[in-house]
Order: C-alpha cells, then sequence, then structure tokens
C-alpha cells in the first residue's frame, strides 16, 4: 500500500531480487514513521524464498503545513466573499441612507470587534510570558486545565470569522429588503454570546468559562478579599468601558425593537445619543475598581490602595461633564462645563499615567539603573532592552491623553474615530499587560535576590573587610 513500511534485518541494509534494482534503501529517512497495522509477505531474497519479512501499513496523514496553508486559503477566500458581499450591498443604498445605516451596524458588530481584538493579543501575552519563563498559571492562580495561547487563538479565530459573517448577512439582508431577517441577525448573535458564556455543561472549555464568570461576579460584588487576578480583569474592564456602553446601546434598541430601523437617530429618545444610561454604563468599571481599592485598603489597611481609588475616581467628572453637554444651555456648556471638563481630562491622564508608571510597572527602579548603570539590576528586565521601556513610557503617556476621547459623549459623533481611539486604548492595555505581569513576577521571584545584589557591598568595601580579616588574624 501507499505509505507503507517494510521492516528488514539490520544486517541487510539493501534487499535486492536476483538481477533487479534496490528495493529497499535507506528505509527510515526515505519512508514514514506512522504505524497502523503490520503483516507478514514473503520475498524472494537471493534466491531464496523462504524468508519473509514484515510490511507495515501506515495512514496517509497530510503535511501540517499543508493543512496549515489550507487553512489560510480558506480563510482569504472567506475574507474576500465577506468583503465583496459587504460592498455590493452598501453601495446597493442610496447616498442619504448609507451613512445611518453604516453607523448602526457599527453600533452592533464593533464591541463584538473590539473583544475579538482583545482575544488575539491576549493569546500574544500568553505566548511571550510562556516563552519568558513566567509562569502566569501562578501569578493568577489558575488551574492546570487553563487556557493557553494556542487556546485563546483558536477561539479568537472562530470569532474573528462569526462576527463578520453575521456583519455580512446583515447588510445584504437590509440591502435586499428582508428588513426582518436583517434585524434578526445581530440578536441571534448576541443570544448566542451569552449563551456560549453561561452554558452549564462541560463543553467548550467550561472550567476557563466559570473561572472568569466567577471574576468578574467577584469584580461587581467585591465582598471577600481581592486577589491578583481580580483587580487585574477590573483593570482590563476600565479600557473596554466604551465596548460595554455600546453593547447597552445594542441591546437598547434589540429590546425596544428598533433594530434596522430609524426610530432611535431621534438623540433624544430612550435609545438615542443623548440617553443618561451612557454615562452610567462608561463609569461602571472605574466604580468597580474604585470599591476594589476600598476593600484592599480595609483588608490590609495600605495608604497605596486610597490613592489608587483616587486615580480611578477622577474618570468620574471626565465621563458625567463630557454628558451633561447635551443637558445644559450651550453658552453654560462653553464658560463653565467645558473647561471643568479639560481640566478633569488632564487631571485623570497624568494621573493615571503616574500610576501606571511608578506603582503598576514599579519602574522607580529602573530610574537608578539608567542612571548609576548597574549590570546586576538587569536581571529583572524580561522583555528585552531598555529601549522596550522607554518605548511603552511614551507611548502610553499619548495614549492616556487620547484615551480620554473615548469617554466623552460630546465626541462620540464620528465612530470611524471613536473606534480607532478604542482600539488604541486596547493596545496600551496589551502593552500594559506585559509590563504589570512581570512587576508581579519580581514580586514573587526575583524582588528579594534583587534587593540583596543592591546591598552589596561596594569593592573598597570588600578590600577594607579583608584587609582587617588579615589584621585580626
Amino acid at each position: 500500500m501507499f505509505g507503507g513500511q517494510v521492516a528488514a534485518p539490520i544486517n541487510s541494509p539493501h534487499l535486492r531480487r536476483s538481477g533487479s534494482r534496490a528495493v529497499v534503501s535507506d528505509l527510515g529517512a526515505e519512508l514514514g514513521n506512522g504505524v497502523e497495522n503490520s503483516y507478514v509477505h514473503p520475498l524472494e531474497i537471493n534466491g531464496s524464498k523462504n524468508a519473509s519479512i514484515p510490511l507495515v501499513t501506515a495512514a496517509i496523514v497530510p503535511s501540517p503545513t499543508l493543512l496549515w496553508r489550507f487553512k489560510v486559503l480558506l480563510f482569504l477566500l472567506w475574507g474576500f466573499i465577506c468583503g465583496k458581499t459587504g460592498w455590493q450591498s452598501v453601495m446597493r443604498m442610496s447616498a442619504d441612507l448609507r451613512d445611518l445605516f453604516l453607523y448602526e451596524a457599527f453600533l452592533y458588530y464593533n464591541p463584538l470587534l473590539l473583544v475579538t481584538t482583545m482575544a488575539w493579543l491576549w493569546g500574544i501575552n500568553l505566548w511571550v510570558f510562556s516563552r519568558s519563563n513566567i509562569n502566569y498559571a501562578k501569578i493568577f492562580d489558575l488551574d492546570q486545565n487553563h487556557l493557553t495561547h494556542r487556546e485563546i487563538w483558536k477561539c479568537a479565530t472562530w470569532m474573528t470569522i462569526i462576527v463578520p459573517t453575521s456583519m455580512t448577512a446583515y447588510l445584504y439582508l437590509y440591502s435586499n429588503g428582508e428588513v426582518s431577517l436583517a434585524a434578526s441577525q445581530p440578536v441571534l448573535l448576541y443570544f448566542a454570546v451569552v449563551m456560549l458564556l453561561i452554558f452549564p455543561f462541560d463543553i467548550f472549555y467550561f472550567s476557563s468559562r466559570y473561572y472568569l464568570l466567577r471574576a468578574l461576579w467577584r469584580i461587581v460584588l467585591p465582598l471577600q478579599a481581592i486577589t491578583f487576578s481580580d483587580f487585574f480583569l477590573a483593570d482590563i474592564l476600565t479600557s473596554m468601558a466604551k465596548v460595554f456602553s455600546d453593547i447597552e446601546r445594542s441591546v437598547c434598541r434589540m429590546v425596544h425593537r428598533q433594530v434596522a430601523t430609524i426610530a432611535w437617530f431621534e438623540a433624544d429618545s430612550v435609545c438615542g445619543s443623548h440617553s443618561v444610561a451612557i454615562p452610567l454604563v462608561l463609569v461602571l468599571p472605574y466604580l468597580f475598581r474604585f470599591f476594589q481599592c476600598l476593600r484592599q485598603y480595609r483588608d490590609i489597611g495600605e495608604r497605596s490602595a486610597l490613592l489608587n481609588a483616587l486615580k480611578y475616581s477622577t474618570a468620574v467628572p471626565v465621563i458625567f461633564l463630557s454628558a451633561l453637554k447635551y443637558h445644559v444651555l450651550p453658552e453654560s456648556w462653553t464658560n463653565f462645563y467645558r473647561p471643568l471638563w479639560l481640566l478633569s481630562s488632564v487631571l485623570n491622564s497624568l494621573y493615571s499615567f503616574y500610576w501606571d508608571v511608578a506603582r503598576d510597572w514599579d519602574f522607580s527602579s529602573f530610574a537608578r539603573m539608567f542612571k548609576f548603570n548597574k549590570s546586576h539590576l538587569y536581571s529583572h528586565l524580561l522583555h528585552g532592552r531598555t529601549w522596550v521601556y522607554f518605548w511603552v513610557i511614551g507611548s502610553n503617556l499619548i495614549l492616556r491623553c487620547t484615551w480620554t476621547y473615548k469617554l466623552s459623549a460630546h465626541l462620540r459623533n464620528n465612530y470611524l474615530t471613536v473606534f480607532t481611539i478604542a482600539a488604541l486604548e486596547i493596545f496600551r492595555r496589551f502593552q500594559w499587560i506585559f509590563f504589570r505581569v512581570e512587576n508581579e513576577w519580581n514580586k514573587i521571584n526575583f524582588r528579594p535576590n534583587m534587593q540583596l545584589s543592591m546591598n552589596d557591598p561596594s569593592d573598597d568595601e570588600v578590600k577594607l573587610l579583608s584587609s582587617s580579616a588579615g589584621y585580626n588574624v
């Protein structure tokens, strides 16, 4: 059979029929290693018909590289079909309706696209941790069945396929007059996501889903001691405040049967852009983190927990002062509330930047390292050369300032700009994760050794101690 193996005696590397070419040559190099079953087939060896050698059949398994290329080809084909169908569907609409409809479609699907982006980046985080020998399972208190970066990427791949497919179906059905079927697409997608998260049976990474839901419950109700994974996830949720706000807008329109209609175009409607629910949802992640800090202060009594709580409280005036634009007179907004909003935005950005660098990443020790250039302090640099740390500090400052844009309701008219700012904030949080986990890993493993090395005596002190020891002898 094709793909079979022939087992030959060790002292007979070449088997030939009389007067024929070689039958077997260098078996281990030319034939596969997979084995299914074996049988004995007589061969005439050197004119002897009594000798026999065992033949082994092997399954024909496609090459992993070939299989991967086939998957990539299917993925590109799927992307081309979705892109072409969506473009033709949009071009079929009138120019006046096109922008409004795209804004609505974007509202339903951009939160899930951002979640998908976060899943891809989180997989990269775990991949780098594994290559850097950072035991993230120990840091986050994960069990042995936790998801690896490959499994995270597998989930992200399915999300990348399902979300744009649903969006393409929504555009296609609406442009062809099937309004009711088009309206069902985002509803079915959101329903499927919720059911997948809460599905009570032991399938599709049940232990990881349970871990996530339990962590979210502890974030909403911090009635127990706060663990590292609790406030780590809560910090990530603050970067996804815009995602939660858009999900609330989407669910509101689904509940009030406004999907694929123009009823929500009125800004003052129940699901309009001036709704008071927008700032309330935006502020929720910061309130969760604020109460976590208060709980941490109650349990540990550290003053830094109160300072951290103050940092999250500075986001509250940014959100609500921005929302006041739609509920006060234009003169009051321009002369009084807008300057207060600008001041609170600057304060929140700078305070958050300082906390990232000095507390979350603990880069205060790096300043001494850059100044004195002590090589023994490089032992806890886990992410490359020092320029990486300069890059992350500079980019974090810039993105912290642009981050205020997405918290401001009166700046959310251009949905493409808001999506870009929200995606950049997720990228900033992606960078933040590397160095926050690095700092925690240093605290667990390297910090005692680093402190000992910093307290090592200098060369002059060693010579003085040596001379003193010789004198005493």
